[in-house]
């Protein structure tokens, strides 16, 4: 085999990596090396950002470790079965690209994942070397998210949270059943113990009410998850409600939805074609509704049809829409639970509403200053001058309310 230059193997699993989207390094502890003899931080501003071949602007440095990998996921193009070019950092090869990229700027931290070499502790281990090297020899305060081999040993999964400061476990689709099909080397209940082992640890790391002892750090930033969309039959309700299960038993800070993306020499069990985009992003709002906005997944998905999200209007206007009866919503007077789920108002309009109502009634010229968009939530709301009238019932609405083709620009 010809030995392969670092810059081709930067090429070659920089690409492979770009699938997984979980890599958002919001949450983090706040560690500067202002003061110390340490590098890097994951806080302040200043970060530059690099671009990908394929127009991605990145701040993370975002590698698999190796794309070589014994298991044959059908949805994977780094699979066993693959015809791709392989490739593999050696620790000290990490270690370096991470301080070089740091030092110039490029990057605000690392995101390691990996195939399965040999096996998922051998794998594991490797992993968590390139994050000890970098915080016990090179005093690296920058920001690390390490990638969870599911059936690793309980102990090495520990040492990952102490060196990391995120965790990612992920739980790859939707059902168990699309799971053990496309990913027969896979085990859904190995996937969920590793994500409640990561929850055990982060729950004793988490501080005890006023106790002034300092429980031992443990990936401060906690973890994610990230699932594939469109590569099986499950529909957004199907998605979602995985997601608000994942949320509720394992405290995840994020799950990440990732549109799939057809392969070369794929299965026929996979579709030919990817889903749209835009079904990832409705994806993504609907995440929001139910992380901020106190909606659950029927709510949600009865704003479209069949399980699925309205990919034409956002998913809080489809519901309202087809729960006309509730509206129009007085913003002088209504809750904070009911002004939430006015079109158009997020949670900071909706929290500068109620501050600015305790001291005189709120007009539309009020709103219109509080909400980027008070087109969308004229319709469903009253003020001190101003009712929808029979806006809220005219069919049309909902035409009026689709935001307009635009051409796109070629430069």
């Amino acid at each position: 085999m010809v030995a392969l230059t670092l810059t081709r193997k930067l090429a070659i699993l920089a690409d492979a990596a770009k699938y997984d989207a979980s890599c958002a390094s919001s949450g983090s502890e706040k560690r500067n090396s202002a003061g110390t003899k340490g590098i890097g931080s994951t806080e302040g501003s200043g970060i530059c950002h690099s671009y990908a071949p394929d127009g991605r602007c990145i701040s993370l440095l975002k590698l698999l470790l190796t794309n070589f990998c014994i298991y044959d996921c059908a949805y994977c193009i780094n699979r066993s079965s693959s015809n791709v070019q392989r490739a593999r950092f050696s620790v000290d090869e990490v270690v370096r690209l991470t301080l070089d990229f740091y030092r110039r700027n490029y990057i605000e931290g690392l995101f390691l994942s990996s195939g399965i070499i040999r096996s998922p502790d051998h794998t594991m281990e490797e992993l968590i070397r390139v994050a000890r090297t970098l915080r016990e020899e090179h005093l690296f305060a920058g920001y690390i998210h390490l990638k969870v081999i599911p059936n690793a040993a309980p102990e090495l999964l520990a040492e990952a949270g102490r060196w990391a400061d995120r965790l990612s476990t992920n739980i790859e689709l939707p059902t168990d059943g699309a799971l053990e099909q496309l990913a027969p080397e896979k085990r859904p209940s190995e996937i969920r113990t590793a994500m409640a082992r990561l929850r055990g640890r982060l729950d004793e790391a988490a501080p005890e009410g006023k106790s002034k002892a300092k429980p031992e750090k443990f990936a401060p930033a906690g973890q994610s998850t990230q699932m594939i969309v469109g590569a099986d039959g499950a529909n957004d309700a199907a998605i979602l409600t995985r997601a608000a299960g994942l949320y509720s038993g394992y405290r995840l800070k994020r799950v990440y939805y990732s549109a799939f993306s057809p392969i070369p020499d794929a299965s026929a069990r996979l579709p030919l074609k990817p889903p749209p985009l835009m079904r990832e992003h409705r994806l993504y709002q609907a995440d929001w509704l139910i992380r901020f906005y106190g909606f659950d997944v029927p709510e949600i998905v009865s704003g479209g049809e069949d399980g699925d999200l309205d990919l034409a209007i956002d998913p809080k206007l489809a519901w309202a829409l087809k729960q006309r009866q509730n509206f129009p919503v007085d913003v002088n007077r209504a809750d904070r639970d009911w002004l939430l789920r006015v079109p158009g108002l997020g949670v900071n309009a909706v929290n500068r509403i109620i501050a600015s109502r305790r001291f005189h009634r709120l007009t539309l010229a009020d709103i219109a200053r509080m909400t980027a968009s008070i087109d969308k939530v004229r319709p469903f709301i009253t003020c001190a001058d101003w009712t929808p009238g029979a806006q809220l019932d005219d069919q049309r609405l909902r035409q009026k309310l689709v935001p307009p083709a635009q051409q796109l620009s070629l430069f």
